[in-house]
């Protein structure tokens, strides 16, 4: 088989930089996936994207199909024949749909009695007759931010399309789009390289576009942005902080980053720095440096997509730029500072949390509520609680956070500090939105821990309780991550809370608001959800987490400690063998009519194995309650699993089902006195594989 690289590039106006890498990946495995359908193999495959191209190549591609025989069954013999053998229209019709004469046409036995078959041998496609309709489904399906329409046509995508390239091998694989045909030309630089560039094959493409000043690899561009914007700041025994998410989108604007470094006046400085910070990432893109002890520095380093002559002016015209950004930063602080957070508190009243469940304030004072009832949980402070929830929204009425929203909080700490509060207050004012994000770390207060927990919980049963779940991808309100979020809160810390008290907690503070009924089954629903996948994520067995949510722990502290514990033990010799005894003693129990409530245990009425397994069961329930009693399933699972032989023995060698009533249930009593030792920590009947 003939094999080839194959270089796909579509060129354009500057692409979306959120959206460049998600579009090139999504290019790549639609081409990938389509290839792998049309049984065309390839030994590698890499994908491209600079801000005006995305491009895909893969190495030696199967330049056409393997040939392949394809059997056709047709009808049945009886009925393509009649009694003496001649053939009826069937069986001619059959022949004749597979291009044949009658004699061609063999039989085979099937499942449904003999059959007419033809085994036809089915020549493979040419790969270049196959690429465009992949191509252009690929392109249809890119998951583009807003399509655009340009010129008087009415082809539509992100941004308008300059030039498309397609080689197999060294040959322009034909193919239009956008009005455009296909050719192996590519273009370089937009100022240093502007002129088209015949690629020569799929293999030359990186080199090429390299001399005309273009990092195609997005990974190799971002490390030499990485590279340069760390070896700038060496000089000056400063660190440039590299913000993952900004060094991301800088490497989506570049094709050939130049780093340089510029400075702006220290008086900004008396601006908190996170503000500075912001300002300078936001609107420009710019990279912020710090001393040794992690003090922010007057100094920034943005990263150009030229190369140029005279890179003093280039500085010069950043510095000018980000001068006015810092001025209205420092403005913005200044002012806000002329007021105490108490002010804002009023203001709160005017704006609306959600139609139906009131305004800021509205929600500040049901905050308030479920705060001091946990803070009275956890014997914590309940007046700084009380305190910290009054004000922990007003930093949203400042001007600062009116300009930077994602320094909420963070001002409000500023804010509260230059107003001389507690400093468990001024800090809650932050802690409340941690964790901000996946694997962010938690609030180090406890008025900031029991803030976060109830703004949360608050927030989950007001939507819960209006109707508007989570459905599918739509989820405006974040209480996906609101919830996961509560989960880490409380088990992460400890804290002996449990999610039922505190819906319990917070449907009361909704006085003026009608929620559904179905509120808290729905939202203990939904949590047992995110606990599944948070425990999943962490690559605990699915049945070992459903085997504990099955006895109902709606306390996330209490769940974790119980789920690695169940974890561990599933891991052991002795889990699958104690699994499969309380399924069948689980089993049991459900198909009889037993009542615990009125059968006691009667040792008169034991034969040997039943005395065994009742001493075996007597010696070490005490022990194993009191662990449980005191949280440490995974010393009473131990114990338990000494219980392996003398539970094999009994199933082996007693019946529990004895035609004596009273027998029976003398030994159901015994069993399902075993199975309340382990269901007292988890369904262990469901930790079988």
């Amino acid at each position: 088989m003939t094999k080839q690289d194959f270089l796909f590039e579509i060129g354009c106006e500057e692409l979306p930089p959120k959206a460049l890498k998600k579009l090139a990946v999504s290019l790549h495995d639609s081409i990938a996936d389509s290839l792998k359908n049309f049984s065309l193999e390839f030994k590698d495959s890499e994908w491209f994207a600079t801000p005006r191209r995305l491009a895909v190549r893969f190495s030696q591609l199967d330049t056409a199909q393997a040939d392949k025989q394809v059997e056709k069954l047709g009808p049945a013999v009886k009925a393509a024949f009649d009694d003496e053998g001649n053939a009826r229209p069937a069986a001619t019709g059959f022949a004749r749909s597979c291009g044949v004469e009658l004699p061609e046409i063999s039989r085979k036995q099937t499942d449904k009695g003999e059959r007419l078959a033809y085994l036809a041998e089915v020549k493979g496609q040419s790969t270049t007759r196959l690429l465009p309709d992949m191509l252009k489904k690929a392109i249809t399906q890119l998951p583009v931010p807003k399509a655009m329409r340009w010129g008087d046509s009415n082809f539509q995508f992100t941004r308008p399309v300059h030039w498309i390239l397609t080689l197999l091998g060294e040959e322009i694989v034909p193919f239009e789009l956008f009005g455009l045909s296909a050719s192996d030309k590519s273009y370089g630089h937009r100022f240093h390289a502007p002129q088209a560039i015949n690629i020569n094959q799929p293999a030359d493409y990186e080199k090429q576009l390299l001399d005309a000043k273009v990092i195609t690899c997005y990974e190799a561009r971002k490390a030499k942005i990485r590279q340069q914007v760390e070896a700038i700041a060496r000089p000056i025994n400063a660190t440039a902080v590299i913000d993952e998410n900004l060094l991301e989108e800088v490497t989506a604007l570049v094709e050939w980053p130049v780093a340089l470094m510029g400075q702006f006046d220290d008086e900004f400085l008396t601006v908190p720095s996170e503000a500075l910070i912001s300002s300078m990432a936001e609107h420009q893109k710019y990279f912020h440096l710090t001393d040794s002890n992690q003090k922010l520095l007057a100094r920034f380093v943005t990263v150009s997509n030229i190369e140029s002559k005279k890179p003093d002016s280039v500085i010069q015209g950043n510095e000018k730029v980000i001068r006015p950004r810092l001025a209205d930063a420092k403005f913005f602080y200044e002012t806000d500072c002329k007021k105490s957070l108490d002010s804002y508190i009023e203001k709160l009243q005017t704006i609306v949390f959600q139609n139906k469940l009131g305004t800021l304030f509205d929600k500040t004072q049901r905050v308030k509520t479920l705060a001091r009832f946990i803070a009275r949980q956890l014997n914590s402070d309940e007046k700084l609680v009380a305190r910290a929830a009054d004000i922990c929204k007003c930093d949203l009425m400042s001007d600062m956070v009116g300009e930077f929203s994602d320094l909420q909080g963070i001002m409000g700490r500023y804010y509260a500090q230059k107003d001389g509060e507690p400093d468990e207050v001024a800090d809650a004012m932050d802690e409340i939105y941690m964790p901000r994000f996946s694997g962010d770390h938690l609030p180090e207060s406890t008025t900031g821990l029991i803030l976060a927990i109830a703004d949360r919980v608050d927030t989950l049963v007001g939507i819960f309780g209006i109707g508007q779940i989570p459905t599918g991808a739509k989820d405006p309100f974040a209480l996906r991550r609101a919830a996961v979020g509560v989960l880490r809160l409380i088990s992460e810390k400890s804290l002996s809370l449990d999610l039922k008290d505190l819906i319990d907690a917070s449907i009361d503070s909704f006085s003026q608001v009608q929620l559904e009924e179905k509120t808290k089954e729905q939202l203990l629903a939904f949590f047992a959800a995110r606990e599944l996948a948070h425990y999943q994520s962490m690559e605990i067995a699915t049945q070992v987490i459903s085997a504990v949510q099955a006895i109902g722990i709606t306390s996330p502290a209490d769940f974790k400690n119980r789920v690695f514990a169940v974890d561990r033990f599933n891991q052991s010799a002795e889990s699958a063998d104690l699994a499969e005894a309380n399924k069948r003693v689980k089993n049991i129990l459900q198909k009889s009519d037993f009542n615990s409530d009125k059968t006691q245990i009667n040792q008169s009425l034991f034969e040997a194995d039943e005395s065994a397994l009742f001493e075996t069961i007597d010696n070490v329930k005490d022990f194993v309650n009191n662990e449980i009693n005191q949280g440490n399933y995974q010393q009473a699972l131990d114990r338990l699993a000494e219980l392996k032989t003398v539970v094999n023995n009994f199933f082996d060698k007693v019946m529990i089902n004895a035609d004596d009533e009273k027998i029976r249930n003398n030994r159901l009593a015994l069993i399902n006195e075993l199975r309340n030792l382990f269901i007292g920590i988890a369904d262990i009947s469901l930790l079988q594989k």
